[in-house]
């Protein structure tokens, strides 16, 4: 799947995939929850969920980038090896 679909979209938000094939972003900040029921499922912050056709491995590298793009994980793993 394309990333390039949505050029300007803002920083915190990563694109994904409904099971129909439409694709959306989704503000990172909401995710509380990730599971595999088979299908991945999300809960967000406000209790609503979104099934998305990405794995949860991609769900979580597309996530991982974007704290590694603004510094958050370098911090962390800074942190841990104090």
């Amino acid at each position: 799947m394309s990333r390039a679909r949505y050029p300007a979209h803002p920083i915190h938000m990563i694109e994904l995939t409904k099971l129909n094939g439409q694709t959306f972003l989704l503000n990172i900040a909401l995710i509380e929850q990730a599971e595999a029921l088979p299908d991945t499922t999300l809960t967000l912050s406000n209790s609503k969920k979104i099934v998305v056709k990405e794995s949860m491995e991609e769900v979580n590298n597309l996530t991982s980038a974007f704290y590694r793009r603004i510094g958050l994980i370098g911090l962390t793993t800074k942190e841990e090896g104090k």
